[in-house]
């Protein structure tokens, strides 16, 4: 997924804490009473200052965890790079490639003051993103796969197409947008009704085809997989027969299309395609359930048996955790 999930607001502070296997309810320092700063004679020890950001900043811990997971299967590849440098980028330019705003943002929706700690979050959530997927594709069973090749998989299609195309402004009202519409839904079924009375395909998308990149051919597209067009487009023509055309407009984008297939070539073998249908279903499922995301992470991590030393901390990463769930789910809904 080139979209990589950003968490917002993980800082990048100090835990002296570290996670180890064992029985106990309370996480023991290696010197405990040892002083982590000193002011004019009055001491921080380096208990106190554990005690304090526990409560605080568990998610510190988190990103401490994730990274003893993930760093050594999925980080420093060329396509981590890539995509943090393309993430970086795009940002950048949403602020016109001003540098004042740029580190405002950073400082405001990221916790970071320089780029290479945005690097640093970045990083971490890539390779957060590439476990999720290994996880959520390693548990796709064989049954959905051979049931999305059988009903959704289709050789490449060869299809000609007549589009009609709203005649409107850009600065048009909401009243002439919509009689713009009206009166290109009522073209295209008047061309249908043409098709029904004999008249040529060929001949009604040269007079009156919107699309000229192909009206000349007669609205005639060539061979092409489904997938490259619109939603639309692709499923009114899959549930054509050969010389088959549409009986009603169908409305995409774009404006009304009459279609006709023309061909269709013997779709590819399962195994050629199962790789992609893997990825298409992990798509599907994150698409379909926005906490998904998280809640895969933590079964990643609950996998991985680690013992919490210290029960407080424990609570206060179930209290994220389940923040997280929630959040994401309301804005599912």
């Amino acid at each position: 997924m080139k979209n990589k999930k950003i968490i917002l607001g993980l800082a990048a502070l100090l835990v002296v804490a570290s996670l180890t296997t064992g029985c106990g309810q309370k996480a023991e320092l290696k010197n405990g009473s040892e002083v982590a700063v000193k002011i004019d004679g009055a001491k921080i020890t380096a208990d106190e200052y554990y005690n304090e950001i526990k409560d605080k900043n568990v998610s510190a811990l988190i990103d401490m965890i994730d990274h003893e997971l993930f760093d050594k299967k999925y980080g420093n590849t060329d396509e981590e790079k890539t995509t943090i440098k393309d993430q970086i980028e795009t940002l950048k330019k949403q602020y016109g490639n001003d540098e004042k705003t740029y580190k405002a943002v950073l400082q405001q929706y990221f916790g970071v003051q320089t780029e290479d700690e945005l690097e640093e979050i970045l990083k971490l959530e890539y390779r957060r993103t590439e476990a999720v997927y290994d996880y959520i594709e390693s548990h796709i069973k064989d049954k959905e796969i051979e049931k999305y090749y059988e009903k959704e998989v289709y050789g490449e299609v060869k299809a000609s197409h007549i589009l009609i195309t709203p005649s409107v402004s850009e600065n048009a009202t909401s009243d002439e947008k919509e009689t713009a519409e009206e009166e290109a839904e009522k073209l295209a079924k008047k061309i249908i009704k043409k098709l029904q009375n004999g008249e040529k395909f060929e001949d009604l998308a040269k007079e009156y085809s919107s699309d000229k990149s192909n009206s000349e051919k007669g609205g005639d597209l060539g061979y092409f997989d489904l997938s490259e067009m619109v939603k639309e487009f692709s499923d009114a023509v899959k549930n054509l027969e050969i010389d088959e055309y549409t009986t009603k407009p169908v409305k995409s984008q774009f404006g009304y299309h009459i279609i006709i297939k023309t061909g269709e070539k013997e779709k590819p073998k399962l195994k050629e395609v199962k790789k992609d249908i893997i990825e298409t279903l992990r798509n599907q499922k994150l698409d379909e359930d926005e906490a998904l995301y998280y809640q895969t992470l933590i079964d990643i991590r609950e996998e991985k048996n680690i013992t919490w030393k210290d029960d407080k901390i424990k609570k206060q990463y179930n209290k994220l955790m389940e923040q997280l769930l929630e959040s994401a789910k309301t804005e599912e809904q």
